[in-house]
């Protein structure tokens, strides 16, 4: 697929996403292959009931992450943090409160239905530290050196071109900030068109990226202290129905598939100091 392509496709999948909640309905997956929800048990139970208590159910409705980076990540009054990819609006929401009135969170978003969406639980949550912008996280608009966390949910995996998006967030982020994102991780080899499958699964658009190539990446960007936690790992039963409605033998991929994808939390900083080459 063109970069074009898998960003028309990501914006369809995630528009139609925001219409079922504005309409009432659940999110889903926007997938046509099968009526079987395909990011369960991927996007569901990620947070705690406490967590989100107080926050606009569509907020909550709206979620199609793989993880809760909120919960991983640090974040401290007076921080100014941004999301990527931040749908309909829960992670930033979340953030938001534990930065507190004297920070900031941006949520970036490249969906207009989203971006509704999102504006409209802000408003219903009551909650001013947080702005959303309309963009591409390969595009980031804001200054660098303007944030001191970045977080995803769900979404660099959905990139066409990583090195940009990964380029990008060390770009705004201040000397000593965090990368801190839930994101789909593949750890060993797996055959192309059996990955092709689960990855359809996992994400109806995905680009999961091996776990040694997302360590390359982080560090060919500039970022150090780079960890890659395995948060949930995906069993062959977790993706039977749906491999099935495709005419997939689940048993007999299995050997191949079993435990190589997952959900990870991946950190990373931004070096407080940069090197400078003498000219």
């Amino acid at each position: 697929m063109a970069n074009e392509s898998i960003r028309e496709a990501v914006k369809s999948k995630y528009g139609e996403a925001a219409r079922r909640v504005a309409a009432g309905e659940a999110a889903g997956c926007g997938c046509e292959a099968s009526a079987i929800p395909c990011c369960d048990p991927i996007s569901t139970n990620l947070y705690d009931a406490g967590e989100v208590a107080g926050l606009p159910s569509d907020a909550v409705t709206a979620s199609l992450g793989c993880g809760n980076p909120t919960a991983l990540a640090p974040l401290h009054p007076g921080e100014t943090v941004l999301d990527l990819g931040s749908g309909g609006g829960i992670d930033v929401l979340l953030s938001a409160g534990r930065v507190g009135a004297t920070g900031k969170v941006y949520g970036l978003d490249m969906t207009d239905e989203m971006l509704a969406l999102a504006r409209r639980n802000q408003r219903k949550a009551g909650v001013q530290n947080v702005e959303f912008l309309k963009g591409e996280i390969e595009d980031i608009p804001l200054p660098e050196n303007s944030v001191d966390v970045v977080i995803s949910n769900c979404v660099i995996n959905l990139s066409a071109d990583k090195d940009r998006v990964l380029g990008e967030a060390f770009r705004v982020l201040r000397p000593g900030g965090r990368f801190a994102v839930s994101d789909v991780v593949v750890r060993g080899a797996v055959p192309p068109d059996i990955r092709r499958n689960i990855e359809l699964w996992v994400g109806c658009v995905a680009g999961a990226m091996e776990e040694s190539e997302y360590r390359s990446k982080l560090a060919a960007a500039g970022f150090e202290q780079i960890e890659i936690e395995a948060t949930r790992v995906y069993t062959v039963n977790d993706a039977r129905g749906f491999l099935a409605a495709k005419g997939i033998d689940a048993d007999a991929i299995a050997p191949q598939v079993e435990g190589k994808f997952l959900s990870a939390f991946v950190r990373a900083k931004k070096p407080k100091e940069l090197s400078r080459i003498d000219s």
